[in-house]
């Protein structure tokens, strides 16, 4: 295979980092993109330049370029320097709580970021796949409708229509979002425009809960890492409602980074694929804690508040049936309780000297 040139958005990231490390393995040359926004969204716990260092270091064709997407002319200077043959799109603004207290920069962040890239990509690389990363906030609450039944541990579908979880066809109006989730919904769509309008290869990814021993997880972003890193520190873990029991799909950022490989290598245009970890890698709350402490030996530290967060999802996991169907050779390779344990050892590691 003939070297191409990956343009990776958000690359000190989570999902950026993996991209880029995944990319590069395959003998690409990475162009990452990030401005560490993330510490400025949550403070020096959010702080990923950690990240960007370990990439610079650690991968030769790796080329950091400190770029805001919300520069439009800086970004389509640089897509235009660049000419990438694949472009994905990993920053954002994550956190649905945060948004509400900064919704300029959130908005500005996710939709109009997402625009200058796509008008970027329009005008020097329209043949290259465009993969965002969207998010399952997009359907807002209305998962919530659906009919649940109350187990020891978790809630789960009652309504066997959705025994495989939320499909792509499931409706995102008439239901509250938070403003993150509107302002992705509006970066979604667009996305999706740009591919029918304009005939590009782009695709929407709504994430469940993507998560990864690179996370640097805060309590407003990054539900599994955060929890761990409370677990070792002995630090209290605050519950919002539903008796610790919603439940979230968990996608090791290793099984995230292979399905963007999938698509790029046979792209379709304006395409949607609710990614996440299934059924068989969901989770509540109170199950995460009972793993962590299994790989931590160390007691869960929490509190409950009997306040769900505004459009919280009570349960949520992923039909996969379409990503399956359409590529077949792609499936969850990282089992939850691995994810779990990497994690761990991951957060140690960062505490040791």
């Amino acid at each position: 295979m003939m070297p191409k040139k990956i343009l990776v958005t958000g690359s000190s990231g989570l999902i950026g980092s993996e991209v880029c490390q995944y990319f590069h393995r395959r003998g690409h040359a990475i162009h990452g993109v990030d401005n560490n926004q993330r510490a400025v969204f949550f403070g020096e716990a959010g702080d990923t330049r950690w990240n960007q260092q370990r990439l610079t270091t650690e991968l030769n064709r790796f080329t950091h370029h400190e770029r805001d997407i919300r520069d439009r002319e800086g970004i389509l200077a640089l897509v235009e320097e660049i000419r990438p043959d694949i472009i994905v799109h990993t920053a954002a603004q994550p956190s649905h709580d945060r948004a509400a207290a900064i919704p300029f920069d959130d908005f500005d962040t996710n939709a109009v970021g997402t625009l200058n890239l796509l008008e970027a990509a329009r005008r020097h690389c329209p043949e290259a796949p465009f993969i965002h990363m969207s998010t399952n906030k997009v359907y807002g609450d209305r998962p919530n409708t659906i009919a649940l039944t109350e187990e020891d541990t978790r809630w789960d579908y009652a309504d066997p229509a959705y025994a495989g979880g939320i499909p792509e066809d499931f409706p995102i109006d008439q239901s509250k979002h938070s403003l993150f989730g509107a302002s992705k919904a509006a970066a979604d769509i667009m996305v999706q425009e740009y591919g029918r309008y304009f005939g590009m290869p782009t695709c929407c990814l709504r994430g469940g809960c993507l998560t990864g021993p690179s996370h640097s997880g805060v309590e407003l972003h990054g539900f599994l890492s955060y929890l761990v890193k409370c677990n070792l520190e002995g630090r209290e873990y605050k519950i919002f409602g539903y008796k610790g029991k919603q439940v979230r799909d968990n996608i090791h950022s290793e099984d995230v980074a292979a399905f963007i490989h999938a698509f790029a290598e046979a792209p379709r245009v304006a395409e949607v694929y609710n990614l996440g970890g299934g059924k068989v890698n969901s989770c509540s709350i109170l199950e995460a804690f009972a793993i962590a402490e299994e790989f931590t030996g160390k007691k869960q530290v929490h509190t409950y508040l009997d306040a769900p967060r505004i459009g919280d999802h009570i349960c949520y996991y992923s039909d996969l049936t379409k990503m399956r169907a359409h590529y077949p050779a792609w499936d969850i390779t990282v089992s939850l309780r691995e994810t779990i344990r990497q994690i761990v050892e991951a957060w140690r590691g960062r505490a040791s000297p």
